[in-house]
């Protein structure tokens, strides 16, 4: 049935309800064991001193956003302002050849902070993958692009490039890695969007202006080739209404987001909780339910940070990036469910909708979304947990498949039919709270531990049946069915720009 299909107010008001005292009554629980917990000697590791004055220690348990906000911060800020301030004087003085210019600075700062060799090692990868787009075959692009991709992912092989590399430092790991690996992604799509020019080639240097350009050279997002090099060879560069506005706006929202993360961490000890099972096991249903949940929400705030900071540098630069992730909580299909929205517009262009097509015929899909899951295993680096990661969300996205196929059966579509609307968005809502908690139990999986996992998947369905189980799904229907009360709203006002931009 339609999305704009409407409930009562009254309705939507009791679901709220609903959701708020659920979450507040799981957080008072995580809040409790979160104080109680402060000074065990199983956490000393990942709970480190912070606000003496408040009495309170905090949650370090996550390296990467220690390792931006100490270790890595001036080295941000300073590399990046100085892309801002460099950037700024050539859009005004030589917007023609500001790409040029961009490739120049990102290409200092990568010898700057990991040396001559990996240097060298980046660009012999680019010759590589810029010969094999000579070709114009795509199978071959994808075979070189892949086996560069396992030469850093694969061992022996990841550590016999990184050993190239001399001197050490605490951030050298995460750089060497991060900017090998999104410059392969970058690199292929180079090579696929080369290979399907209908006459002649980009240059060597249309693939250097591309992979380094600094904001998004280590950490990302992955901009294909096609969008990055449309927008940075405009040669009249104009601001949109109210565009520094909202980049200001969103500047501050990103620092807002810093600083409640940091309060956050010094209450409610998510990440270092899960890593003592003895000590989780003896948490109530609901606390271990908000845990989970709370730190899927937490890895969505890190990457909208991230890719948020990076991506307003890159709107300064009137470049349009991929957006960041869409929130988890405003999420109960697998389809959506990504949390580097760069990588998934890689994979969906080259990959998943290169094989599924329009995704109505099962086959297809389930052969779309393995090799998809594939390229994404390799990504991620070959383990046993990533395995079983890309393994339960592959089966998911299929599932989500055939349970659409099997309720649009005649049997199944006639009695939709019969039904109201509001009914219809009851049930669907009911179904899709189910896929709300397979989502977040299956990516508990790469965040914490596969022992976690299976803990909290055991007290939900299993030892916490019936009242904990049909507990959390009445107020997880609740809470999809605000999800879908605002994409509602969303839907009803595009169809009002529409209408508004056809009248124009």
């Amino acid at each position: 049935m339609g999305v704009k299909t409407m409930l009562p107010n009254y309705e939507l008001g009791f679901y709220a309800l609903v959701v708020t005292c659920a979450v507040v009554y799981s957080g008072s629980g995580i809040f409790e064991a979160s104080r109680d917990s402060m000074n065990r000697k199983a956490f000393r590791d990942g709970i480190k001193p912070g606000w003496h004055y408040f009495g309170r220690k905090m949650d370090v348990a996550d390296f990467e956003w220690v390792m931006w906000f100490t270790s890595f911060r001036n080295i941000i800020i300073f590399a990046l302002s100085g892309h801002v301030l460099f950037g700024k004087i050539c859009s005004m003085t030589v917007p023609q050849h500001r790409a040029v210019m961009y490739m120049i600075y990102g290409a200092l700062a990568v010898l700057g902070s990991m040396g001559l060799v990996y240097l060298m090692i980046i660009l012999s990868h680019c010759l590589v993958l810029y010969s094999v787009a000579l070709a114009k075959q795509k199978w071959l692009c994808y075979l070189a692009g892949f086996c560069c991709l396992a030469s850093f992912k694969v061992e022996p092989f990841g550590s016999w490039q990184s050993g190239f590399v001399t001197g050490a430092f605490d951030l050298q790991d995460v750089l060497f890695y991060g900017g090998s690996t999104f410059t392969i992604m970058r690199c292929m799509s180079f090579a696929l969007e080369s290979s399907e020019k209908k006459e002649g080639i980009y240059s060597i240097f249309d693939l250097l202006k591309y992979n380094f350009y600094l904001p998004f050279f280590f950490f990302g997002p992955v901009m294909t080739f096609d969008q990055f090099h449309a927008q940075v060879s405009t040669r009249e560069l104009r601001r949109k209404d109210d565009e520094m506005k909202n980049i200001r706006v969103n500047a501050l929202l990103h620092v807002g987001a810093i600083v409640a993360v940091d309060i956050f961490f010094h209450f409610f000890y998510i990440l270092t909780l899960p890593s003592d099972l003895k000590f989780v096991t003896r948490l109530s249903d609901w606390s271990l339910a908000g845990l989970a949940y709370s730190n899927l929400v937490y890895d969505w705030v890190k990457a909208a940070v991230m890719f948020g900071v990076i991506n307003t540098i890159a709107r300064l630069d009137h470049l349009d990036p991929p957006q960041p992730p869409k929130c988890i909580t405003m999420l109960y299909i697998f389809a959506e469910t990504h949390f580097d929205r760069g990588i998934n517009d890689w994979l969906c262009k080259y990959v998943y909708d290169h094989i599924g097509e329009n995704h109505d015929n099962i086959l297809k899909e389930l052969l779309a979304s393995a090799t998809t899951f594939a390229v994404t295993t390799l990504w991620l680096g070959p383990c046993e947990i990533v395995y079983i990661w890309s393994a339960v969300n592959c089966f998911g996205l299929n599932f989500e498949l055939w349970v659409q196929k099997f309720f649009q059966l005649g049997l199944f579509a006639k009695l939709e039919a019969k039904m109201s609307g509001a009914m219809s968005r009851r049930i669907r809502a009911a179904f899709g709270a189910v896929n709300f908690w397979a989502i977040v139990l299956y990516n508990i999986l790469a965040l914490n531990s596969l022992d976690f996992a299976l803990l909290v998947t055991k007290r939900l369905l299993v030892t916490g049946f019936p009242v904990s189980t049909l507990s959390f799904w009445f107020i997880t229907y609740c809470g999809v069915q605000l999800i879908k009360e605002r994409e509602r709203i969303l839907a009803i006002e595009e169809e009002e720009k529409g209408d508004k931009a056809k009248v124009e």
